[in-house]
């Protein structure tokens, strides 16, 4: 009997290993080029350097456009998630089940339409309003397509949520606003952040809307998409390590702050018990 639960875990694990090798071949390959001393993209590379990096970081405009992108990103996340938590709210709170089903597909629709789609009728409605450039017009668009996936995670971590603690706050006397700033935003915080993640990224890694919407300006997608056109060096290799190298950074502090907060309630919460008993 145990030997078919030991086999399947075997091969889940082998299986996971080959998944997580084939997801990670490319950043062999990817961060040796970045490394590269030759002026253009050589696998492997016969020298290494600094250079690409030093190209990237003592340029103008792939700072500017670095910039840009993490602002527009940032923006886009804000606005996702503000307009996203509302709506999933009344997804998952309406007693009219068809009336919450109806909406939550209206708002998951924008992932099924091409992005290309939604640049085209986005560039027509914006160049009426002559605002092709601005930045504004690429946050509205960008939300689009960032608010399905901030409604998808705020759904499921609501939905999650156990609803007696806000009656029971509530009925306390708590009120709707100390309800929410004291229990229902604290549990669903890991929600709330992979959400404003996704919807950064979903921003942050947008090419088909950028080239319609941004004008003459340069988010990080595009002047990579123009460097692959034109100008194809190792600096593009090296912008994709600096990417890679920031998400597992933040991916890192993430689980470092959550360790310590976990600590730190384990910890009130074994200094409370002394008393509680006593």
């Amino acid at each position: 009997m145990t030997r078919g639960p030991r086999a399947f875990r075997i091969l889940l694990t082998g299986f996971s290993v080959l998944v997580f090798v084939f997801l990670m071949l490319p950043l062999a390959v990817i961060v040796p080029l970045s490394f590269s001393g030759a002026e253009y993209l050589e696998f492997p590379p016969r020298s290494l350097s600094l250079r690409w990096y030093e190209s990237y970081f003592g340029s103008a405009q792939w700072i500017d456009a670095t910039l840009l992108s993490i602002g527009v990103g940032l923006a886009t996340a804000t606005l996702a998630t503000v307009l996203g938590f509302p709506a999933a709210l009344f997804i998952t709170r309406c007693r009219a089940r068809v009336v919450a089903m109806v909406l939550d597909k209206v708002l998951v629709a924008p992932m099924i339409i091409p992005p290309v789609v939604i640049a085209i009728v986005t560039y027509s409605l914006f160049s009426r309003m002559q605002a092709i450039g601005s930045w504004w017009a690429l946050v509205l668009a960008h939300t689009l397509l960032a608010l399905p996936l901030v409604v998808i995670v705020l759904t499921a971590g609501l939905r999650a949520l156990d609803r007696s603690l806000e009656q029971a706050a509530l009925g306390l006397g708590a009120g709707w606003g100390n309800t929410y700033r004291l229990i229902v935003f604290p549990i669903i915080r890991p929600s709330l952040v992979s959400a404003f993640f996704f919807a950064f990224m979903a921003s942050f890694d947008d090419l088909i809307v950028a080239l319609f919407l941004a004008g003459s300006n340069m988010t990080l997608p595009k002047k990579m998409f123009e460097n692959i056109g034109y100008q194809l060096d190792p600096t593009i290799a090296a912008v994709c390590v600096i990417q890679v190298a920031c998400i597992l950074a933040g991916g890192a502090l993430w689980l470092v702050l959550q360790r310590r907060r976990a600590r730190r309630i384990a910890t009130r919460d074994s200094g409370l018990a002394p008393g509680m008993m006593s």
